[in-house]
C-alpha cells in the first residue's frame, strides 16, 4: 500500500473556487490595457513573449498558480493533491463541472494530451526544456476522468510551481493536429478566433493587426467569488497595440487606457503624480522589480571581440567596472530616486530568495583603477585614457535598446563613470528585436539589456544559472563548465532544485550567489522600484513586480461604474 501525505489540505464549497473579494461593485464594463506588438501566434507552445503571455493569461488556466502578490501556490485546475513520501509523486483531483469556452468539458484527458503536446520532439515546444527535471520528463497518467498523477523523474525542490505556467489545452480541438505533425501551426493569427478555445476567464473575440485584441468574459469561466458571484467581472479587456512608450502615456494620461503594459518610467511619475492628485490616476508601489538590467561581457572561449580585447574576460575587469560606477548616483538621477543600488541578480523585490548580505563592489573609483591597473591596463602616455600593453587605447561598445529611456541613460551613465578611471565606451543602441541576434551570434563587446524571467523560484530559472543553460547570458549552453567557479554553482543549484526541504534550499541558493557575487559574470547596478499606474476607475487590482502586473489576476478586475 503506498503512503501518502497531504501536501494541501484545502476547503471548498460545493465544488466552486472561490475568490476573497468582498467590494459590492457592479459587474461589467470593459478595461482597456496595452500591449508593445502584435501577436506572432497564439500558441504558448509555440512562442514565449509578452503578448503571448497576456494572451495566454486572459485566455488559458492551469492546474495551480503562484500568487504574484503573496507567492503562495494557489488551486486551480487541480482542486487538491497529494504527494508520494519520496517527493516523486503527485496526484491530483481535477475541478469537476468545468467546462471550456467552446461548453466541451474539461477531463484528465486534456492533461494528458498537454503534456504530450509538451515534450513531442517534433513540436519542439519552446516550453520543453523548463518541464525536464535531469534531463527527463515528467510522467503523467490519469485513472479516472477526474485524477491526474504525475510522476516526477526526480525530487524537484519547486514541486508542482513548475505547473503554473503550463496552460491546459482542449484536446478535442487540437489532439488531431499533434498526430498529424501540424500544431506548430494551430491557433496562428490568421486563424478564427474561435480555434483559440480555452479555459481561462476571457476568450479572444477580434483581432485587428496592429491596432488591438478584444477578449470578452468566457460564459463557462469556472471561478466564483466568496459571495458566489460568478467571475470574471469585467465584460470585455480590449488590449490595444502600441509599440511606442509616450503614446502609451498620452492615452494613459488622456483616459483613454486604464493599464501600461509595464511600470512607470522614472520620467513620467511627475505628471502621473499630478494626474493621481486629480482624481483621474492612482499609483501602486508593487515593491522592487525582479527583472533588473544588467551589463554582460563574452566569456565563451575565442569569442571573437576578445580576440583584440583579451582584457573583456578578465574578472578583474568586470569588478573594475563594478567598482567605478556609481550606483547610487544612477538612481538619483536616471531612475529620479525610484530606484535602489544592487551588487547582483536577485533582487529585494523576490522576497523569499534575496539575501542582503552579499559582498559589494560599492562605489570606488581608486580601487578601480589598482584593479585596471593589475591586468595592464594603464595609461602610458598620461592622457587621461588607459592603453593596453600594446599601447592600444582601451575602448569597448556597449549595445543596448533604442528607444528605451531609462537602458539608453543608464548606459550613459555608465560610460561617464568608467571616462573617469580611463576607460573608453561607445553606446550602440539598435532595435530590440535585434539585440537576441547580436547576442546569439556572439558579435558584441558587452550588452546592457534585461530578458524577463517569469518565476521568482530560481529552481524554475536554470536556464539563466547553469552553465548549460540558454539564457547564461555570458557563455550559454556549455557541454561542460567553463569554470571552477561555475561548475560549483552547477553542483549547488542542482542539490537546490533537488532538495524538498525549503530551509536547505534557501541556504545552497544563498552560497550559489554569494559564489556569483565573488566573479560578477554579469554586472547589476540598480532595480527599478515596480510602481504601476492605472486609471483610477479601475478596481480590484493587486500589482504584483512580475510581468503582468495587474492582469495576472484580471479575472477579479472591477470598473467603477460612470468613470471614464
Amino acid at each position: 500500500m503506498r503512503h501518502f501525505r497531504y501536501f494541501l489540505t484545502l476547503a471548498l464549497a460545493a465544488f466552486s473556487f472561490v475568490i476573497g473579494c468582498t467590494r459590492t461593485v457592479d459587474s461589467g464594463g470593459r478595461l482597456t490595457a496595452a500591449t508593445r506588438a502584435d501577436p506572432k501566434t497564439f500558441n504558448r507552445l509555440v512562442r514565449g513573449d509578452a503578448v503571448i503571455g497576456i494572451v495566454t493569461n486572459l485566455t488559458q488556466a492551469t492546474l495551480v498558480r503562484v500568487n504574484r502578490s503573496t507567492g503562495a501556490l494557489e488551486p486551480r485546475l487541480a482542486v487538491n493533491w497529494m504527494t508520494s513520501g519520496d517527493g516523486l509523486t503527485y496526484t491530483l483531483a481535477l475541478r469537476p463541472g468545468v467546462r471550456f469556452s467552446d461548453g466541451e468539458p474539461f477531463t484528465s484527458k486534456d492533461v494528458l494530451f498537454t503534456l504530450k503536446a509538451l515534450y513531442d520532439a517534433k513540436l519542439g515546444s519552446v516550453m520543453t526544456s523548463g518541464f525536464l527535471i535531469k534531463e527527463a520528463p515528467i510522467v503523467a497518467t490519469a485513472p479516472d476522468d477526474r485524477t491526474v498523477v504525475l510522476k516526477f523523474p526526480a525530487p524537484y525542490g519547486p514541486g508542482l510551481t513548475i505547473f503554473d505556467s503550463l496552460p491546459i489545452l482542449p484536446s478535442h480541438k487540437l489532439a488531431a493536429s499533434l498526430e498529424q505533425g501540424t500544431f506548430a501551426g494551430m491557433l496562428g493569427v490568421q486563424a478564427p478566433v474561435s480555434d483559440l478555445v480555452g479555459l481561462g476567464p476571457f476568450q479572444l473575440a477580434q483581432y485587428v493587426p496592429g491596432q488591438q485584441l478584444r477578449f470578452v468574459k468566457n460564459p463557462h469561466y469556472w471561478v466564483r467569488d466568496i459571495q458566489g458571484h460568478a467571475l470574471p467581472y469585467l465584460d470585455e479587456i480590449d488590449v490595444q497595440i502600441v509599440p511606442e512608450r509616450n503614446a502609451e502615456m498620452l492615452r494613459l494620461e488622456s483616459g483613454d487606457l486604464d493599464l501600461l503594459v509595464d511600470f512607470a518610467r522614472p520620467e513620467d511619475l511627475a505628471s502621473l503624480r499630478q494626474q493621481e492628485s486629480q482624481g483621474k490616476l492612482k499609483l501602486v508601489e508593487a515593491g522592487i522589480e525582479i527583472n533588473p538590467n544588467n551589463l554582460w561581457f563574452p566569456l565563451a572561449a575565442g569569442a571573437s571581440h576578445a580576440k583584440t580585447k583579451p582584457w573583456l574576460q578578465k574578472e578583474e575587469f568586470r569588478k573594475a567596472i563594478s567598482y567605478a560606477v556609481d550606483r547610487q548616483r544612477i538612481a538619483d538621477t536616471v531612475f529620479l530616486g525610484a530606484a535602489v543600488p544592487i551588487y547582483g541578480p536577485v533582487t529585494p523585490g523576490n522576497r523569499d530568495w534575496y539575501i542582503a548580505d552579499l559582498p559589494r563592489t560599492d562605489y570606488d573609483p581608486a580601487k578601480a583603477s589598482t584593479l585596471l591597473k593589475s591586468i595592464g591596463l594603464d595609461d602610458r602616455n598620461h592622457d587621461g585614457s588607459l592603453e593596453d600593453g600594446r599601447g592600444t587605447p582601451t575602448r569597448f561598445s556597449i549595445i543596448t535598446q533604442k528607444g528605451d529611456s531609462i537602458r539608453e541613460r543608464t548606459v550613459a551613465a555608465i560610460q561617464e563613470d568608467l571616462r573617469k578611471v580611463g576607460l573608453g565606451v561607445d553606446i550602440v543602441a539598435v532595435e530590440r528585436n535585434q539585440i537576441p541576434a547580436l547576442w546569439g551570434q556572439g558579435d558584441y563587446d558587452a550588452i546592457y539589456f534585461s530578458p524577463q524571467a517569469d518565476a521568482f523560484d530560481p529552481a524554475r530559472n536554470l536556464d539563466f544559472w547553469s552553465s548549460g543553460g540558454s539564457f547564461h547570458f555570458w557563455n550559454p549552453g556549455q557541454a561542460a563548465p567553463a569554470t571552477t567557479w561555475e561548475a560549483q554553482i552547477d553542483g549547488l543549484m542542482a542539490k537546490q532544485a533537488s532538495t524538498l526541504d525549503a530551509a536547505e534550499r534557501r541556504k545552497l541558493f544563498a552560497d550559489v550567489q554569494r559564489i556569483f557575487a565573488e566573479h560578477l559574470p554579469s554586472l547589476y547596478f540598480v532595480a527599478a522600484k515596480a510602481i504601476v499606474p492605472m486609471n483610477a476607475r479601475v478596481l480590484g487590482a493587486t500589482p504584483a513586480v512580475i510581468q503582468p502586473p495587474v492582469l495576472w489576476n484580471a479575472e477579479v478586475l472591477k470598473v467603477a461604474a460612470g468613470r471614464r
